[in-house]
């Protein structure tokens, strides 16, 4: 005597043995001997053996049609035995009750189980809608079968070229477009990326990069809703100065201005003008919102995300020929020996004489070395009191900086140039195709207009930070506790000591336009200015409140995305001006040794950084000659061949540029290749 059981789902069947009222030993023709419950015994049966029975069964299942069988089943509930007798008539063999079980169990959109071996028709609808599912998975497989065999063929579908971003960077595994990469990608054994290449789905590698990062951190689109700038209520003091700012040529949100009063009089007034939008915008409206949202202006070679709408950076810049809303610090020093007397914080129009652009002054050196003759041909416009003003101005930071370096125990040093993108082909303002001729130049860093800005914009960022301190209202700081290497700069709430800065307290507060942090700390200097001792209570922000908390997280979040993304930017138009140029040779510096064997190397000339092969016996700061292999701009990725070593590079050279604030380098986008990043450890930029 045989049986036929139910093994965890699996019908299985053996020669009895021995058996009980509630179990049977049952030998399988493998030889195996298990013990079955009563309650799994679904068929008792002399013919065929064991496995004969089932191999017959199944054989006999695949010809049973689970419709017809749902016809013929009884409205209640049923056995198999039942249903057997029904569909194959009279007396039903073993292999045709053994079958009709199989076939019950294989189709349970017709059938519910009711029980071991036992089972119930299910309703006409609910089998409509069951055979509909299945028709349109059907569907689906085969759709992403001829997905997949059209990438595999170097054709990329129309909905895999919609869905390009999302399968690569953020995937729904269950959508068809991704499942036919995968099976493509499988098929043709390469990787996605290569495969969507391959077919098509991705013809312009800048777009590539900048549809990936408007993908993931502006799904909605860059632009603005409707919104109006509301102008202040207040009715503020005209300022008795005549301030300028200093920017790059494209720069449109004018952050920040400089005038100088008294000098020949032994006191010397300098003020720090910031703009003020925070005096019309507050907190929880609408342009707050959106500022909150994007949190900071997006940069890269050729093209900005602005944090404000235009119209609402035109109404609060600091523009040249009106008097603008301003948030001003007045620093009064003694003129001979540059030390700081007073400060003091006002609410005011700033009249704004002239915005100022690095293009046009940095050549003529007498603007801060009163010896050098002045270069008449950048004078053509310039207000006469210009030169005598940042001449003072100039040794005035080279004061502070000095003052940092004795904070810092270290010098700060310049010792790689800053780059600058400039792009040819495109209309200011439009958005770049990634095929424009890109000129690459350098500025040297730490350069005296540069050093002006950023030295006045320290101070003012500590001054104000240990002012907010005092007055116990919460802002958010910047801060870094030692310069041991790999520490990196914090922000938080709490005012602590910036080491790499060499001030005791740093709060961003200078670029209102351009970063969210900076405008909630204008936020709580209003306060502070309107209400001094009691700014704690009337400040927008408590201490220890949750929401200032979560703007820090928020803001740390998206700026180093934004700094990621304008690090590829920059990286793509270098690695495009190789291709370009034709260069296929360049001389570099090792930086860091990877793994035996292969360095990183940054280009003399160029900003980059990049892996080389070929120094297995060359030391750190060793001064190289690369060859150069192939350029991949989608992957950002660039690798060379030492060949020759030049000289040594000096140890200042070689040592990590200790001038730089908040510097990532980059290799690469994240993801895709390989980057470096260096501690925060100096001067804060006074421009992007």
């Amino acid at each position: 005597m045989y049986v036929l059981f139910d093994s965890a789902g699996k019908f299985l069947a053996g020669r009895i043995l021995s058996e009980t009222d509630a179990s049977a030993q049952v030998e399988l023709d493998s030889g195996k001997r298990v013990k079955v419950k009563l309650a799994h015994q679904l068929l008792h049966f002399d013919a065929p053996a064991g496995d004969a029975l089932v191999t017959q069964a199944t054989n006999e299942a695949a010809g049973i049609d689970p419709a017809l069988a749902w016809e013929f089943a009884p409205a209640a509930e049923f056995g198999f035995q039942d249903l057997a007798r029904d569909y194959f008539g009279g007396t039903p063999t073993a292999v045709q009750q053994a079958a009709a079980l199989i076939a019950l169990q294989a189709a349970p959109h017709y059938f519910r189980r009711a029980g071991s071996g036992r089972f119930r028709k299910a309703p006409a609808d609910i089998v409509a809608q069951a055979l509909a599912a299945i028709e349109k998975k059907k569907q689906i497989a085969a759709q992403v079968s001829a997905w997949a065999g059209e990438l595999a063929a170097g054709q990329c579908p129309a909905p895999i070229r919609e869905q390009l971003y999302k399968i690569l960077f953020k995937p729904d595994k269950n959508a068809p477009e991704y499942k036919a990469v995968v099976e493509a990608a499988r098929s043709t054994k390469s990787a996605p990326l290569a495969l969507l290449t391959h077919a098509g789905a991705i013809t312009s590698a800048y777009q590539f990069h900048w549809q990936r990062f408007l993908f993931e951190n502006f799904p909605r689109g860059t632009g603005f809703p409707e919104l109006h700038a509301p102008a202040s209520t207040l009715a503020l003091p005209e300022a008795p100065v005549q301030a300028f700012s200093i920017d790059d040529n494209e720069t449109t949100e004018i952050d920040d201005a400089l005038s100088v009063q008294g000098l020949g009089s032994g006191a010397v007034t300098v003020g720090i003008h910031i703009a003020a939008p925070g005096l019309a915008i507050q907190p929880g409206d609408a342009l707050d919102q959106v500022c909150r949202e994007r949190l900071s202006t997006v940069y890269m070679p050729g093209y900005k995300i602005t944090m404000l709408p235009a119209d609402v950076v035109d109404t609060y810049t600091l523009l040249a020929g009106r008097a603008n809303p301003a948030l001003s610090l007045y620093v009064t020093l003694d003129e001979a020996t540059l030390e700081i007397k007073a400060t003091e914080t006002r609410l005011e129009r700033v009249p704004v004489e002239a915005n100022l652009r690095h293009e046009a002054l940095d050549d003529d050196l007498s603007l801060t070395d009163p010896s050098v003759a002045p270069n008449g041909a950048n004078r053509s416009g310039l207000p006469a009191s210009l030169p005598t003003q940042l001449q003072f101005l100039y040794r005035l930071a080279e004061h502070l900086k000095a003052q940092r370096e004795q904070v810092r125990g270290k010098p700060l040093t310049f010792t790689r140039p800053d780059y600058s993108f400039h792009l040819s082909g495109h209309a200011a303002g439009a958005e770049p195709t990634g095929e424009e001729r890109v000129a690459i130049h350098t500025r040297a860093r730490g350069a005296p207009l540069d050093l002006v800005v950023s030295e006045l914009m320290i101070l003012t960022n500590d001054t104000w930070g240990g002012w907010l301190k005092a007055l116990g209202v919460p802002g958010i700081y910047r801060s870094q506790s030692s310069l041991a290497p790999g520490v990196k700069v914090r922000m938080g709430t709490k005012p602590a000591p910036h080491a790499g800065m060499g001030v005791a307290h740093y709060a961003w507060s200078t670029s209102p336009l351009r970063r969210y942090v900076d405008l909630v700390n204008q936020w709580q200097l209003i306060a502070a200015v309107q209400h001094d001792t009691t700014a704690a209570l009337a400040a927008p922000f408590k201490p220890r409140d949750t929401e200032l908390l979560a703007i820090v997280s928020a803001f740390d979040a998206t700026y180093a995305a934004y700094a990621r993304h304008q690090a590829g930017m920059e990286r793509f138009w270098a690695l495009r001006y190789l291709e370009q140029e034709g260069i296929r040779e360049l001389p570099a510096t090792l930086i860091k040794e990877q793994a035996a064997g292969i360095w990183l190397v940054r280009a003399d000339n160029l900003p980059l950084v990049f892996p080389v092969m070929g120094a297995q016996s060359v030391a750190r700061g060793m001064h190289v000659q690369i060859q150069l292999g192939g350029v991949d701009l989608i992957a950002l990725d660039v690798h060379g061949t030492v060949t020759t070593v030049l000289q040594p590079e000096s140890a200042e050279g070689a040592a990590d540029n200790e001038g730089d604030a908040d510097e990532t380098e980059s290799a690469g986008p994240v993801a895709l290749a390989l980057s470096v990043d260096e501690p925060d450890a100096g001067a804060e930029p006074a421009t992007p």
